[in-house]
Order: structure tokens, then C-alpha cells, then sequence
């Protein structure tokens, strides 16, 4: 399989498209959509690309003196010289709410060290690109196979225990999105327990809040997607009965002695120490707050 026809296998089924950026963008289904000289190359659920717009003459070829892995295709605009590059993932990274957080953040931070290597625009939405199907555009393959994420990490410095993910550029947005949104929702949902309708509104309204943050939004379907699985996972997890019984049990007058006793103490000593004197998992992770995972470790030391 060429780089172009793995391009088109896995355009969204309805992409958003356009010839002229001044004029807004359409939606159709991709055999019409990949006609036009700009297409979405990722639906609103996984990443497939990873595309990078590169503002300078000679973007099309510079990548290999900068010292960064060579794209799977790049899309040069011959009247200046500038292009998009395109590196395809051999596994896509899952970009909805439901998806794990820890593949997402990884991916953010190869993209976001990956920008810099190339002096890519981190002004650039990333929801079109220059459409490699079309033939206005030159079009180059220089690479006939997808990457794992770790390939291309190998090129890039991610040697800090945790690379760096820049908030408002591109996958790092939606880890800012679903973050923010889900430590506001854990608070918010306790001030009246509102019925499902009214908070799956309150959780768009604030989606779109944070949204508006970001120099490039993101688009409204994945503001929605992730409004709606915030909303979703509290009201089935967090209702008021749970919330009071959470209280209940994490502020007896014991448990309220122990942190008066553990006061000073990183939460790790605090757990050892729980753990020493005979204290549970459960009773450690009610005192401490850590997850249960952190304790589980914390008894294996």
C-alpha cells in the first residue's frame, strides 16, 4: 500500500473540506471531500497523522538537516515553497474522552517536541492540511512506512521524567480540555446534584469555556464528545448518596487524628508509616488520598 492510498483509507468517513480557506469549510462524505485542495485528515476519535505546517522555503526537504525522521509524505505549495508534513502512525492514538489518558499525553508530547524539531507552526489548528490527492499541490513520499510513537521519540528529546506537553498546540489541547473539565465537573456537580440534562448543558457551556482559551479551538464535535463522557462518567459515579457516604467514611474522628499525626510528612511516608502500624489499603488510600494503585506499590517496597 502506498503512503497515498493509506491516506485515503483512513480519511474520516465525512470530512470537513475546502478549495479556498476564506470561504469556510464543508462537509461531505470523503469521496466528494477528497476532491478539494484541503481536507481533515483525522476524525474526531483517533489520530492517524500527525501533520505539521512548515512556513519557510524549502520545507519540504529541510527536515533531513534538522535532524528529524523523515516524513511519510509532504505537500508542498510550489508558488512559496512551504508544506505540510505527514507522518503516519502504524497504531492511531485514541483522541476520544473514552480513550486512555497516558497514550494520549505521550503522543501530545512527540507531537509538541516533534513541532519543535521541525520549526512547525504552532499557531496551526491541525483539523485540514494540504490534500496529498489533490494536484495543485507537489506531493513527495519519502517514507514508505507508518511509525510506532516510539520511533519517532527516538529522534526527539523526551528525557525529562515528564516530556513536555504545551497546553495550547495540538494534542496537548484536548489532555487541557479533559483535565481541566473533569477537576471543574468533580466540584461543580455538588452544588445542586442537577439532573442529567441540566449537566450535560453545564458541562458543554464550561467545555466551550475552556475551549475559547486555546489560540486554535478545537472543533465543536470533539468539545462535544468530551463534554458528554465528563457528563456521563460523574452522574453514574457521583451522586449525592455515594458523595455523602464518600464523606462519611474518609472524615471519621480516627481518620481525622492520623493526618493530624501525619501533618509534615510527604503522602508517601504518611502511607509507609499507615501501612507499618497495620493499617489496610483501604484505610491508607481514605487517610492519604492516594489511589489504590500508589498504596499497592508503597506495600511492595
Amino acid at each position: 500500500m502506498t503512503q497515498l492510498q493509506l491516506f485515503t483509507s483512513t480519511l474520516p468517513k465525512k470530512p470537513y473540506y475546502t478549495d479556498d480557506l476564506f470561504s469556510g469549510l464543508s462537509i461531505a462524505k470523503a469521496e466528494i471531500a477528497k476532491k478539494a485542495k484541503y481536507i481533515q485528515h483525522n476524525g474526531p476519535t483517533h489520530l492517524y497523522w500527525m501533520a505539521f505546517d512548515i512556513d519557510r522555503p524549502g520545507a519540504s526537504i529541510d527536515w533531513s538537516d534538522r535532524g528529524a525522521p523523515a516524513p511519510n509524505l509532504t505537500v508542498k505549495n510550489q508558488a512559496n515553497g512551504h508544506a505540510h508534513a505527514l507522518y503516519a502512525l502504524s497504531t492511531a492514538v485514541r483522541t476520544a474522552p473514552d480513550g486512555r489518558v497516558a497514550p494520549l499525553r505521550y503522543a501530545a508530547a512527540v507531537e509538541n517536541a516533534l513541532c519543535g524539531l521541525l520549526d512547525a507552526d504552532r499557531g496551526y489548528a491541525g483539523l485540514i492540511v494540504k490534500n496529498p490527492l489533490h494536484k495543485h499541490w507537489q506531493v513527495h513520499e519519502w517514507n514508505d512506512r507508518a511509525y510506532e510513537l516510539g520511533e519517532l521519540a527516538d529522534y526527539l528529546d523526551l528525557s525529562t521524567k515528564k516530556p513536555k506537553i504545551i497546553v495550547d498546540y495540538g494534542l496537548g489541547r484536548n489532555c487541557t480540555l479533559f483535565e481541566e473539565l473533569r477537576k471543574w465537573a468533580y466540584r461543580a456537580q455538588r452544588q445542586g446534584w442537577p439532573d442529567y440534562r441540566q449537566w450535560l448543558d453545564a458541562c458543554l457551556t464550561r467545555a466551550q469555556m475552556i475551549n475559547l482559551q486555546f489560540t486554535s479551538p478545537l472543533p465543536l464535535s470533539e468539545i462535544r464528545a468530551t463534554a458528554t463522557s465528563v457528563a456521563k462518567w460523574t452522574s453514574k459515579r457521583m451522586n449525592q448518596g455515594d458523595f455523602e457516604y464518600y464523606v462519611e467514611s474518609t472524615h471519621t474522628s480516627e481518620i481525622q487524628s492520623y493526618r493530624g499525626k501525619l501533618k509534615g510528612k510527604t503522602t508517601r511516608e504518611q502511607g509507609i508509616e499507615l501501612l507499618q502500624a497495620g493499617k489496610s489499603i483501604q484505610e491508607v488510600m481514605a487517610i492519604t488520598g492516594a489511589s489504590q494503585a500508589t498504596v499497592y506499590r508503597w506495600t511492595k517496597r
